[in-house]
């Protein structure tokens, strides 16, 4: 085990634990925000550099800072380490940089993303984001396509965080897209449209961190904040058939895997990760096929949690100065 001491909160870890990992044990604020990893996926991260960190000393054997900030989802603890996050200035304005980057070619469609209400996206802007672009070049555009039976591909929100190729790579042992091109060219994209055909694709959906890849059974139909998610069960011949269903009123609007506080699939009793097949996904939208266990807490910070657990909470007035 090593020591290692993350915005003044020091604790204890296996050694080997990268930084990104020691944070989230300790949770709250001090974990940084991660767009491309995903601890279920080995091979993700690395890409996004959201969650650059200060390391203000290397080790107790070798107290020296590094003198540049290091990807935290990569980076291994040492003992004796001392990492600033939310207390480091040069990482705060890294990370506005990086929001910049991230929006050059995002386009501001969130009034019309079904992403909108649960994008990490959108949470890293609020946060660190400016109220203007200084980018005057011409964005690069693409047309949406279709690259499975159920699935819409939004190019132009895309970050390139490698996710959905990675979970390909993980449920499957045909994957048929990829990153294609290079440089500002680069695109997620598959050589033939609608080739996207195995019973897991449509986990591709619920590891975007933007709304780039869409279920087109639920498209424009609700925003999710006027659902109420529902932990749900199925007999499944294919999947553990635990889900999350989103409902209005009686009515199955959309149904997807059920995610930790950090967006991540959870693991079933067994410790494998829960994804769900595309039957439960995108053909069961009648509730009579589950059973329905209960409210499904959503532990983010964003708009999709916002009174909708607040029946503890003492409402007191406010005088407006």
């Amino acid at each position: 085990m090593v020591k290692v001491t993350i915005d003044d909160i020091q604790i204890e870890v296996e050694e080997g634990t990268t930084i990104l990992n020691a944070a989230r044990q300790i949770g709250g604020d001090v974990v940084p925000p991660a767009m491309c990893f995903y601890s279920k996926l080995p091979g993700t991260g690395g890409k996004c550099r959201t969650c650059l960190v200060e390391v203000a000393a290397g080790s107790e054997k070798d107290p020296r800072p590094m003198p540049k900030l290091v990807a935290s989802c990569s980076t291994p603890v040492m003992d004796g380490m001392v990492v600033k996050n939310k207390t480091s200035e040069r990482v705060h304005e890294n990370r506005g940089g990086i929001v910049e980057f991230l929006l050059i070619n995002h386009p501001l469609d969130c009034p019309i993303c079904d992403q909108a209400g649960e994008c990490h996206l959108q949470d890293l802007g609020f946060e660190h984001g400016k109220s203007a672009t200084r980018y005057k070049e011409k964005r690069r555009t693409f047309d949406p396509i279709t690259i499975g039976n159920k699935i819409k591909l939004h190019m132009n929100r895309c970050i390139l965080c490698y996710r959905c190729v990675a979970v390909a790579n993980q449920l499957t042992d045909k994957r048929v897209h990829g990153v294609l091109h290079r440089g500002d060219h680069a695109e997620i994209s598959t050589y033939i449209e609608n080739v996207i055909e195995n019973d897991f694709s449509g986990n591709m959906i619920d590891v975007c961190p933007v709304g780039a890849l869409t279920d087109k059974t639920f498209r424009f139909k609700s925003r999710v904040w006027f659902l109420k998610p529902m932990e749900a069960s199925c007999s499944c011949s294919k999947c553990s058939g635990k889900a999350v269903v989103w409902m209005f009123g009686n009515e199955i609007y959309r149904v997807t895997a059920r995610k930790d506080k950090y967006g991540e699939v959870e693991s079933n009793e067994d410790g494998k990760t829960a994804w769900i097949c595309n039957e439960c996904r995108f053909d069961k939208k009648d509730a009579s096929k589950w059973s329905i266990e209960g409210p499904r807490t959503i532990n983010r910070h964003s708009v999709i949690s916002q009174n909708h657990y607040t029946s503890d909470r003492k409402i007191t007035d406010k005088k407006l100065n």
